[in-house]
């Protein structure tokens, strides 16, 4: 059963914070009153197990809520569509706020600052199911013409150059210059023709993203674009990297991430 952390994060703060505040307001007070008639210590009365549970964790729970809700949250890499930049296992930073303050759970726009721009590395929630969390390459901003043909990317008409770097089988590795940054990229070598060709409009507000991984990713070739109302966030730091066992070469070039 997947869990929604997000959501189970702010039904405690909550939760914990009306617990406090209305001892605060009512309950407290009672106490007071009872003790003060009272002569006897073991007559006082305790404060609550939840109410001093309340207290306690609220403060904790509301700083972590505003910190992955708005500031920066981790997450870490489960599959190998972003590799040789991501690779699998990594545990990646991302800044919630490049894209906009929005708010925990709804994921709504409250306070406008930035928008993706090509080449971002960036998280989302998966369109299909609302609520996975994908990190793809932002290729196609609103209003752009993605085409992808014969593992040839063109981007309103002009032909996205990539120079050749070195062969690794079974992939070929290769530098795209997306103009905003400049990337390295896999793809599967004796594979003829190019998996999820095609030309797609973006259409306002939404974005077309793939992985670097061209020939093993699942992505906007496959399910379309994604809606500004799903964006998480910027990943822009690499904080641990976790030794996954693999096949693919031990190649490893971080390109995208300041």
């Amino acid at each position: 059963m997947d869990i929604d952390f997000p959501l189970v994060l702010v039904v405690l703060t909550f939760a914990s914070g009306l617990i406090w505040l209305a001892d605060i307001l009512f309950l407290r007070k009672r106490r007071l009153a009872v003790s003060s008639e009272s002569t006897a210590e073991e007559d006082l009365p305790k404060e609550p197990y939840l109410v001093d549970l309340s207290r306690s964790f609220f403060p904790v729970l509301a700083i972590v809520l505003i910190l992955r809700s708005f500031l920066v949250e981790p997450f870490q890499i489960p599959s190998g569509s972003m590799l040789p930049t991501l690779e699998v296992g990594d545990f990646i930073l991302v800044n919630k706020y490049a894209y906009g303050l929005r708010l925990p759970v709804a994921g709504s726009k409250v306070v406008s600052i930035g928008d993706p721009e090509r080449g971002d590395v960036m998280v989302f929630r998966y369109p299909e199911d609302g609520k996975t969390n994908y990190i793809k390459r932002v290729i196609g901003l609103p209003g752009d013409t993605v085409r992808y043909r014969d593992k040839q990317l063109f981007i309103n008409g002009e032909k996205i150059e990539s120079e050749f770097v070195v062969r690794l089988p079974p992939v070929e590795v290769r530098r795209e210059d997306l103009g905003t940054v400049e990337h390295d990229i896999f793809h599967t070598m004796g594979r003829s023709g190019a998996p999820g060709e095609g030309e797609w409009r973006i259409p306002e507000g939404e974005y077309f993203v793939m992985g670097d991984n061209r020939d093993n990713s699942n992505d906007s070739r496959y399910w379309g674009t994604v809606p500004d109302e799903l964006i998480v966030g910027k990943a822009f730091a690499i904080w641990m990297h976790w030794k996954s066992f693999t096949s693919l070469p031990s190649f490893k070039r971080v390109g995208g991430i300041e």
